[in-house]
């Protein structure tokens, strides 16, 4: 595998690491709603388990509510099952078509328990990120013993590893603001 390969497969396993921890960061809430909180709840309905976008328009009208409008009226009840069981500490209303789901405010001991999750997502980011510089690390090795100059095989393994540290950096920074974000009374 040709180094250029390996750096451009490195940078899109260190982009899809750093991504996924933002996904993770954003199924906790800060108290304030959005509807990406609903985004992991899985509903079954018809006979299968499908996602909340499947089944319905997930809406913020103010922020500290979410409003769920299914297509069918039918699925109501699945709905707010999926809610209830997905254990987000958050109880949907039926208020006729709609499910109301109020956002609790955070207590001080609650808000520890997020930022302490926030920090071991992104130690699972970091993990993953350690993982992809291993793997860009161990081609690169085989690349040198196939006929790579070692001038050749320093500098590509001084760009792996600016890569890796960026990208550990943007991940260490994404948690800070996700930690102070949770602190925020």
């Amino acid at each position: 595998m040709e180094p250029k390969e390996i750096l451009k497969s490195l940078s899109e396993d260190l982009k899809k690491a750093v991504d996924h921890t933002l996904h993770e960061f954003s199924s906790l809430h800060t108290g304030k709603a959005t509807p990406a909180m609903l985004d992991g709840v899985r509903v079954q309905a018809y006979g299968s388990t499908v996602s909340m976008k499947e089944v319905a328009a997930v809406t913020t009208p103010d922020a500290r509510t979410i409003m769920i409008q299914p297509w069918d009226k039918s699925v109501i009840r699945d709905i707010e099952k999926a809610i209830q069981e997905a254990n987000l500490g958050l109880n949907p209303l039926v208020d006729g078509g709609i499910l109301r789901v109020p956002v609790p405010e955070l207590t001080g001991q609650r808000r520890q328990e997020l930022a302490k999750t926030a920090g071991t997502m992104a130690e699972e980011g970091r993990v993953r990120v350690r993982q992809a510089r291993r793997d860009a690390l161990d081609l690169l090795k085989a690349a040198k013993n196939d006929g790579l100059p070692e001038d050749d095989f320093k500098r590509h393994e001084k760009e792996v590893q600016k890569a890796h540290d960026d990208a550990i950096s943007e991940i260490n920074q994404h948690l800070s603001h996700k930690e102070e974000d949770l602190k925020k009374v």
